[in-house]
């Protein structure tokens, strides 16, 4: 009679079936199925790390399960901000977008023409509160303003949209720096433009995310007619709503969501990696943050 065998991860259970990769017995809480026979649980995680993690061109994860976890959590954090701010609507005085302009001791606003003027106090970007040009860009019209409250719904459903179909090709890491960096962008050419003007939105990185949507679909070789529709009503959405939002934030970020994106999609195949990718996003930032410290010093004189 031939002798009983056990499993060599559970000695008190007998078994005949084997591991057809490592010949080792296994019982039925230790089978994992495979194209032939069943593999027992190290075997699966071994062959787990040998196989290469299929990605995009862009370097994105290629899984049909992967959820849109950063879009997500940039929308709930976009909604958690409105929160905050309806429930103090200070927030928006002190991180909305502001360039430059002067306070006076009762709090009224002044255009910044340069210079130091006794009893009021230079505010926004010129002196120093960098951090508004991204923290802006988290808030949004409050309820009682002329669009109010579908500033954010408009935001975020143009973001949940776009976003999901983005992250996917770019992989979460990539998403999220394209977004921030979209962000920032918008921003700047606000500050560059029209630094006495306080603004407030994610509209610019939601542009951004549009710019990248539309490189994406030209990458893969996509039906155009209906990317070309929706980018046509996206850049007549930024003519019209100019007078309720800032178009400065709209372009700005579109053009840095097209930089970004393209260098992603058509860089040489040696510099689609993420090191080299991380460097080129460190660039453009150095380039974002010598635009805001030139027009820093040409509104303020070199003073600050």
């Amino acid at each position: 009679m031939e002798a009983a065998t056990t499993c060599y991860r559970h000695p008190s259970h007998e078994t005949y079936v084997r591991c057809t990769r490592c010949d080792r017995y296994i019982c039925p809480d230790c089978m994992r199925e495979a194209s032939v026979g069943h593999h027992c649980v190290e075997c699966v995680k071994e062959g787990r790390r040998s196989v290469r993690q299929a990605r995009t061109v862009f370097g994105g994860a290629v899984s049909s399960a992967a959820r849109p976890v950063v879009t997500q959590v940039l929308m709930a954090l976009n909604v958690l901000v409105y929160i905050a701010e309806v429930a103090r609507p200070s927030i928006v005085d002190r991180f909305g977008v502001l360039g430059a302009v002067l306070v006076d001791p009762e709090g009224g606003r002044y255009q910044y023409e340069g210079g130091t003027v006794p009893g009021y106090e230079l505010t926004g970007i010129a002196d120093g509160e960098w951090y508004r040009l991204l923290t802006g860009t988290f808030l949004h019209l409050p309820p009682d303003a002329s669009f109010g409250v579908m500033h954010l719904v408009f935001n975020m459903l143009a973001l949940w949209n776009l976003g999901r179909v983005v992250e996917g090709q770019l992989g979460r890491a990539r998403y999220l720096a394209l977004y921030l960096l979209s962000a920032a962008g918008g921003s700047v050419l606000v500050y560059l433009v029209s630094p006495d003007t306080m603004t407030v939105g994610a509209s610019g990185a939601v542009f951004g995310v549009a710019a990248s949507f539309y490189v994406i679909s030209r990458r893969l070789g996509r039906d155009m007619r209906a990317v070309n529709r929706f980018m046509a009503g996206l850049l007549l959405w930024m003519i019209v709503s100019a007078a309720l939002t800032s178009w400065q934030g709209h372009l700005g970020g579109l053009l840095t969501g097209a930089l970004v994106t393209y260098g992603l999609a058509y860089a040489p195949a040696k510099l689609r990696n993420s090191a080299a990718q991380t460097v080129g996003g460190l660039v453009l930032l150095c380039l974002l943050a010598v635009a805001v410290a030139l027009r820093t010093a040409e509104l303020t004189g070199g003073g600050a």
